[in-house]
């Protein structure tokens, strides 16, 4: 007898475990979708002029704002150690919402974030980390202020290096909970920061490319790089429908890797492991062609320059990985670029040829003529007044917001 209640004790206390187990880890509704991003590159010594060194931490608080490209009922964070030699101790992490400058946060919006239900946690080397859903409903365009503290020597960071964004350094200690970090430096990287994802019904656009995409020389803070305009266009149209993730990286190349890896080799993950993803625009070549034709660096060898069939087999390869994922890519035609300290006119030959094909090729699901709306008209090889910066090469803000606009949002029904 007694063997038959311990029995039905025991069973009885497994379904309560069980009944109780299911209540906290029923999801709300919807899925997953990434609405901010910044891939994270290796550690460099030198990346001029974008970033001279791989900055360090050790006990400190870094506080990042981020412009969600989307919304949702619940948020989480994924933080970075890919490139980390050794153990990332993370000694806490908040989110808030953004009170503007100098790092502050609306008082009340603060959410400590957990991790596997701890406050802390240990990112291995060469490793990334989801935190568990935050409880935190957000709008799209909403800017956060995320906070991390490191609890010892990081070694060179697992950073993004071109942030466009002033982000916020204490001295020693844990502040992720202030509302404010007096005396704090700033920084202009992403630091162990690679995503933002929410939960809800949204498709998520991924921008796949180099300096332009990464807004290079836009003004800081003004989210000016073009996926932010497309992100405004999408959500105007459509709320909360869609999210836009940013995977651009300044001096990135479609074939060979130096600034980051070569895209064929992120393509996988700073893409098509995005969550939600539907939809890729790639803006990926121009480097390859400056490099690879234009004058080389003083003390260097010569060049390999990349063939148009070398770049075209590149590009099928991601039209090839994001078609066996369901995802829809677009190719996005590359920009003239004469003026710039690359530029050469074999390098202009093959661009000519590049947007050819890209524009009549049907083995992409269609194009964003990007070239259209920077060319000069008298001089094609040439961006045309108002649209580029003094280097001939990067956009003003105007002539990012253009690129954004250009983009058809009939792409995506």
């Amino acid at each position: 007898m007694a063997f038959k209640l311990n029995r039905v004790w025991a069973l009885g206390a497994l379904a309560a475990m069980a009944l109780a187990g299911a209540a906290i880890s029923q999801p709300t509704s919807g899925h997953w979708a990434g609405v901010w991003g910044a891939s994270p590159l290796p550690a460099t010594l030198q990346a001029a002029p974008f970033s001279p060194i791989t900055p360090s931490f050790d006990n400190q608080t870094l506080r990042q704002v981020v412009r969600l490209n989307g919304g949702g009922s619940e948020i989480r964070l994924r933080l970075s150690n890919e490139y980390g030699l050794k153990p990332l101790e993370i000694g806490e992490v908040h989110v808030a919402l953004s009170a503007g400058p100098d790092g502050a946060i609306v008082p009340g919006s603060d959410h400590v974030v957990t991790f596997s239900g701890a406050k802390s946690t240990v990112i291995p080397a060469f490793s990334p980390m989801l935190s568990d859903p935050i409880a935190m409903a957000v709008k799209p365009l909403t800017s956060l202020a995320v906070s991390i503290y490191v609890a010892a020597d990081t070694g060179p960071c697992t950073c993004h290096q071109v942030g466009a964004q002033t982000g916020y350094l204490s001295g020693p200690g844990n502040f992720t909970g202030a509302e404010s970090l007096p005396g704090a430096t700033t920084f202009l990287s992403r630091a162990f920061l690679t995503e933002v994802e929410a939960r809800g019904s949204a498709r998520t656009v991924v921008a796949f490319g180099d300096s332009l995409t990464d807004g290079a020389v836009s003004t800081p803070d003004g989210n000016h790089r073009w996926p932010d305009r497309l992100a405004e266009r999408l959500n105007v149209q459509a709320p909360g429908r869609w999210g836009v993730v940013n995977e651009g990286i300044s001096g990135n190349r479609l074939l060979a890797g130096g600034a980051g890896e070569a895209g064929l080799a992120r393509f996988d993950r700073d893409v098509l492991s995005v969550p939600g993803v539907s939809d890729v625009i790639v803006l990926l070549g121009t480097n390859d062609l400056g490099i690879g034709y234009g004058p080389p660096p003083p003390g260097a060898g010569p060049a390999d320059p990349p063939t148009f069939e070398t770049l075209q087999a590149g590009y099928r390869q991601l039209i090839a990985r994001a078609h066996s994922r369901g995802v829809k890519i677009y190719a996005g035609t590359i920009m003239p670029f004469e003026g710039a300290s690359y530029w050469s006119p074999a390098g202009e030959a093959v661009r000519q040829r590049l947007n050819a094909w890209m524009r009549t090729s049907r083995e992409w699901d269609g194009f964003v003529d990007f070239d259209a709306v920077w060319r000069d008209p008298a001089r094609p090889s040439q961006i045309r007044d108002g649209m580029g910066a003094a280097d001939h090469l990067h956009g003003s803000d105007a002539g990012y917001a253009a690129l954004g606009d250009a983009v058809p949002l009939n792409l995506f029904d």
